[in-house]
């Protein structure tokens, strides 16, 4: 199987390289001068800071007691000024080839997005680094380590609502190496196909390689919906459906689906462990400088303990709402949040280090993006 998704990946680079020096050939003299136009370096980025307050005093993901824990995605200290990221992003684009450079500097880029190596601080990490070539409108290749296309959240703070991230991302990729070809089919209508190493892997040295999908439709101007697909022998099989509506000018809503499924080693063939869960996003915009929005998400597990830490013998179900609001003063943003979990199964922790069945947090951030 691993050859066929190679040979069909270079059947498709093949196809979009034909089809494009056809174009060219074509239309050549009407070609100008600005095709090979070199654009100035691009520079952006944020840089964000927290204070969390747990309800129950507890560091939500340093907890090291039996029974559970209080799964706080990327903002896990406690009663404590701590920071989430610096991010410095590069672009540069010359004619029909462009690069992208994404560097992050802190735990929220680094030790808390993806596996660290042992011998490493964790205090910086690469978010993104690849190169695009543009063969025409239509048809573009990526290669490199890119930011996942699955999922609704990003590890970035300045690109989300939410400080905190939902537990379908957090327990999904973060990143994804390898290479993939992006086709136009209308106006409106996109196509995504790639190869990739394992998740969240840097170089991935085994046989087994992901095969990755999107389907997207522009519905209108602030409305799209992509279909998401990603499979592998070692990474498992996640198929992940994303959304968002405008729906009036105050008013926009956010969609997530997902479900995943660990392999058993081999290609397409899964077990029953992994996830499934369903989030949406309301958000409502009061002025130009202050909106509010919620987060509800259930998420389930499909093993029991294959998910959430803790002595219990039933599957956990997890029911979590975060209240966020963000209150902007040009490239500042402050985020107070709100966050309640609650489970049927004791997963998380109380004041006195004994399992229980929910979890509270509260957390204010600012976010600076240029």
């Amino acid at each position: 199987m691993k050859k066929i998704l190679i040979h069909f990946m270079l059947i498709l680079t093949y196809v979009s390289l034909s089809l494009n020096l056809s174009a060219q050939e074509a239309d050549s003299s009407a070609m100008s001068d600005d095709s090979e136009k070199e654009s100035p370096l691009s520079i952006s980025g944020s840089v964000d800071v927290y204070f969390k307050a747990d309800f129950a005093g507890n560091a939500a993901r340093n907890a090291n007691i039996s029974g559970g824990e209080n799964y706080t995605f990327f903002a896990p200290d406690h009663n404590s000024f701590s920071i989430g990221m610096a991010n410095l992003i590069l672009e540069k684009a010359f004619g029909k080839s462009s690069m992208v450079a994404d560097v992050s500097f802190g735990p929220r880029g680094a030790s808390s997005s993806i596996p660290t190596q042992s011998d490493r601080d964790g205090s910086f990490h690469i978010q993104n680094l690849y190169v695009t070539h543009q063969f025409s409108d239509a048809v573009s290749i990526s290669a490199g380590y890119m930011g996942t296309f699955v999922g609704y959240e990003v590890i970035s703070p300045a690109s989300n609502f939410n400080y905190s991230t939902s537990h379908l991302f957090s327990w999904g990729p973060f990143q994804n190496a390898g290479v993939k070809l992006n086709l136009a089919l209308s106006d409106k209508l996109g196509l995504m196909v790639g190869v990739f190493n394992d998740w969240n892997t840097y170089t991935d040295f085994t046989s087994s390689k992901d095969l990755g999908l999107q389907l997207s439709y522009n519905i209108a101007d602030g409305s799209d919906v992509y279909v998401n697909f990603i499979a592998g022998a070692d990474s498992g099989v996640e198929f992940d459906v994303t959304a968002g509506f405008q729906i009036s000018d105050q008013f926009f809503l956010g969609l997530n689906a997902a479900t995943y499924n660990n392999s058993t080693g081999k290609f397409l063939e899964t077990g029953e462990s992994g996830f499934t869960g369903v989030a949406i996003y309301p958000q409502f915009a009061i002025s130009d400088g202050f909106s509010i929005g919620l987060r509800s998400e259930v998420f389930n597990e499909k093993q029991v303990n294959d998910i959430f830490a803790g002595s219990y013998s039933e599957k956990a179900s997890v029911f979590s709402n975060t209240i966020t609001a963000n209150i902007k003063a040009g490239p500042l943003t402050l985020i107070p949040e709100l966050r309640f979990d609650s489970s049927g199964e004791d997963i998380y922790i109380d004041k006195d280090g004994n399992a229980t069945g929910s979890a509270a947090q509260f957390l204010i951030a600012a976010v600076y993006a240029f």
